[in-house]
């Protein structure tokens, strides 16, 4: 794809070469004249003469246009740089009235399909992944080196808070104990709690061995230790055998302690408050806090992980397949085009006639602060080219004139005078 300056320099190769051709057709001119001249050719003479007038007249014209010809400043040429905020000022003027026109508005809007357009120009994969690659790109990771971490940090950790002490946990908890207060399900987990209990009782004898040993007297030399590890570990051992059975009075307390515990927090503001306290307060640890503040940094590096991927991103993959899927569903649905369609033609039209004025301004005053020289120069090189035609067709034309002159002036001679 070409880009800007090598454009630019195909148009000024472009503009030379038209010049050197009407400056070469002058100078055919000028030959057939010295040649009419010498060997006395009246029509010849005529013909060259003729084309020699119009083609100077229309290099003037066509020089007058950008720049004094010759460097001499002739009243009246220069016109582009020297009437270039008139030009502008004409120029705004004739788009606020002549383009921003609402008959002219409503008939374009009205065959410009825009939602249609559009859609299907999403709905496209590659045009999807260009949009997708543009936010991956450049949108997110821009976002991303703009946003300081400190301040996500703190709003996160404020709304966290803010949150946390919305919810009354008190009740959570008290609807969540509240199904254990039903037999089955509350006796089932106490039995598995002692099992539990009694289970790692017996893988950790050895242990209680050691912390029976440490505390026993050393001048016993260790001849109680065993005795009472064993009576310490036949205890326990008794009192969880014994709560496993639902009849037991062991087991009776337990459940009684649990059903006193339950009706505290489901009826006892005060444990409730308790509870909301004591996770609250966990929340507040200095551990958790670091938790929260390190949720910013796992989301900023998992976002960033993921877009260096590039075609394989799932962040862009899934912004490509949401653009299509918007394109296809806007297609698909005739409601939504028309709706699409009458907010451009009405609000578009709205802001385009109540700001005609302005927008006639903003044409005036860009082009009166362009430099003059520099206008005259861009112009030349986008309408210079075919500016040569006329200096081409004027010594042509000049020349065919000069013939008809030439030609009615032998037939007034012959036959007249």
């Amino acid at each position: 794809m070409e880009t800007t300056i090598d454009q630019d320099i195909s148009k000024v190769k472009a503009l030379k070469r038209m010049k050197r051709n009407a400056l070469a057709l002058l100078g055919v001119a000028v030959l057939l004249f010295i040649i009419a001249i010498y060997f006395k050719i009246p029509m010849l003479q005529a013909f060259s003469e003729a084309a020699m007038v119009g083609g100077i007249a229309d290099w003037f014209a066509v020089v007058a246009l950008f720049r004094h010809p010759l460097g001499i400043p002739i009243w009246h040429t220069a016109i582009i740089p020297t009437k270039k905020n008139e030009i502008g000022e004409n120029l705004g003027n004739f788009v606020s009235e002549e383009f921003l026109n609402r008959e002219k508005l409503e008939i374009k809007l009205d065959e410009f399909n825009f939602a249609n357009k559009a859609s299907d120009w999403l709905s496209q994969t590659e045009n999807a992944n260009k949009i997708a690659d543009a936010v991956a790109v450049n949108i997110i990771p821009g976002i991303l080196r703009t946003i300081k971490d400190e301040d996500v940090k703190r709003f996160i950790q404020v709304q966290f808070a803010a949150k946390m002490e919305g919810i009354n946990f008190g009740n959570w908890v008290a609807v969540a104990l509240e199904p254990l207060q039903k037999g089955d399900l509350k006796n089932q987990m106490l039995t598995n709690l002692l099992e539990v209990m009694s289970s790692e009782l017996t893988n950790n004898k050895d242990l209680i061995r050691q912390k029976v040993k440490a505390s026993t007297p050393f001048l016993s030399f260790g001849l109680a230790d065993k005795s009472i590890t064993e009576g310490v570990f036949n205890g326990l051992q008794d009192f969880l055998d014994e709560a496993k059975k639902p009849e037991s009075a062991v087991r009776l307390k337990i459940d009684e302690y649990i059903f006193d515990f339950l009706e505290k927090v489901k009826n006892s503001e005060e444990m409730r408050v308790k509870i909301n306290d004591m996770i609250l307060g966990f929340v507040g640890k200095k551990e958790v806090q670091d938790y929260i503040n390190g949720i910013w940094d796992e989301i900023k590096l998992s976002i960033t992980n993921d877009l260096s991927k590039g075609d394989e991103s799932s962040i862009k993959n899934s912004i490509s397949n949401l653009i299509q899927t918007f394109g296809n569903g806007i297609q698909e649905d005739q409601v939504m085009i028309n709706k699409i369609n009458n907010f451009i033609k009405n609000d578009l039209l709205s802001i385009l006639l109540n700001n005609k004025k302005v927008i006639g301004d903003l044409i005036s005053s860009t082009v009166k602060s362009w430099d003059g020289k520099e206008v005259s120069e861009k112009l030349e090189l986008e309408i210079g080219k075919d500016l040569q035609y006329i200096r081409i067709n004027g010594t042509l034309v000049g020349g065919i004139i000069g013939l008809i002159i030439y030609g009615v002036e032998q037939v007034y001679h012959y036959f007249i005078v």
